[in-house]
């Protein structure tokens, strides 16, 4: 360890780094079809009416991220949703268009 010590006195370096990398593991935002999105619409409102808990893909900064919860508020002409995630129990306000897909655990 004490070879390598001199190495790591510029910490820049690796902030600059830890930014290249995750700049390259970056996707683009899928674009879904007409069907997709009334398929999502779907699902949101039936496991809003019937409490059931769902898994939701969707893409934040470049990533596509997947979470398990309850569906709280949907509005649709809004353009907003309100979920519960099932790890922390915290509220969660996101834009329907960032939404990939919805499916029940």
């Amino acid at each position: 360890m004490k070879k390598w010590g001199s190495f790591a006195t510029m910490p820049e370096q690796y902030i600059r780094l830890k930014e290249i990398i995750n700049k390259q593991a970056e996707v683009a935002q899928p674009v879904l079809t007409e069907e997709q999105m009334e398929q999502i619409n779907f699902t949101l409102i039936e496991a809003l009416h019937t409490n059931k808990q769902v898994y939701l893909t969707y893409y934040k900064q470049g990533q596509c991220i997947t979470e398990t919860g309850f569906i709280q508020f949907v509005d649709s002409l809004g353009d907003l949703f309100i979920f519960i995630d099932e790890v922390f129990e915290l509220k969660n306000k996101m834009r329907l268009s960032e939404l990939i897909d919805v499916q029940f655990v």
